[in-house]
């Protein structure tokens, strides 16, 4: 029988993980699929997108060098953003990005909710010595 034990504890593939993301959400308005004439004038999708990109980057990369709980919480705020941004943004009826940042958001949010509760009980210094 297998056992998931290795969901258990809060490894370094995740954080890379959780880079990755960042990198490909700031990368989403310009995929293959998009239809680029209709990002042409919402610079503030372009620049929500690289922001939230990038705050998703830089969380991963404190995860990985000094992991606490605040990042994975805001982890899941900022997918949960990308998730509703298309909706208040005012772009959900434009194609494939809305389905980019509802599918990026919510591997976001399933990824810090994740690690949210590998580490919900390990104490200050058991999250200091993660990634050695």
């Amino acid at each position: 029988m297998s056992d998931f034990g290795f969901l258990n504890t809060h490894r370094t593939w995740e954080d890379w993980c959780g880079m990755l993301l960042g990198a490909l959400i700031v990368a989403s308005p310009w995929f293959p699929v998009q239809d680029h004439e209709t990002i042409v004038g919402h610079q503030a999708v372009i620049l929500n997108t690289v922001a939230v990109g990038l705050v998703v980057f830089g969380l991963s990369q404190l995860e990985y060098v000094a992991l606490q709980r605040w990042q994975e919480v805001a982890t899941i705020l900022v997918g949960l953003w990308l998730i509703v941004s298309p909706y208040v943004l005012g772009y959900s009826g434009e194609g494939f990005l809305r389905v980019y940042h509802t599918s990026l958001g919510a591997l976001v949010v399933l990824l810090g909710i994740l690690q949210l509760w590998q580490d919900w009980e390990l104490s200050d210094q058991d999250m200091l010595k993660h990634g050695q």
